[in-house]
């Protein structure tokens, strides 16, 4: 069974350089004094902040950081694009209209990382 995720995650990017935390929005519902997250925490910057800097050839600020570097490759600035929520979710528990999100769930950013998420914020509550 998996952890439900709650506000304070940590997630990672295969193409991040450092972990972030997670910001919860979608709902109020609170678990042992955290808010409980949902797959439709998966804004840019308001619930995924950046990794530091992004290793995809396609991030703009990894193209322009290697063009400024004379064609030397060079990571730029991540700011995570993702398009689509979480997935796939817990198929059970809901939080609200939407499933509750736990630490199996993955979202994808739009250059190309896989984020995932790698402490669910607790370890004591699990959904499915």
């Amino acid at each position: 069974m998996s952890s439900l995720v709650v506000t304070g995650a940590t997630l990672s990017c295969t193409m991040g350089t450092a972990p972030t935390v997670l910001v919860v929005t979608s709902n109020t519902t609170v678990v042992a004094t955290l808010t409980a997250a949902t797959i439709m925490d998966y804004t840019s910057v308001t619930n995924i902040p950046s990794f530091t800097l992004c290793a995809s050839t396609t991030n703009p600020t990894t193209i322009a950081a290697t063009a400024a570097a004379s064609g030397v490759y060079t990571q730029g600035a991540c700011i995570p694009v993702v398009a689509a929520p979480w997935s796939p979710g817990a198929t059970k528990t809901c939080i609200g209209n939407y499933a509750a999100l736990t630490d199996s769930c993955t979202c994808t950013c739009s250059y190309g990382g896989t984020i995932s998420i790698t402490y669910a914020g607790q370890v004591t509550v699990s959904a499915s």
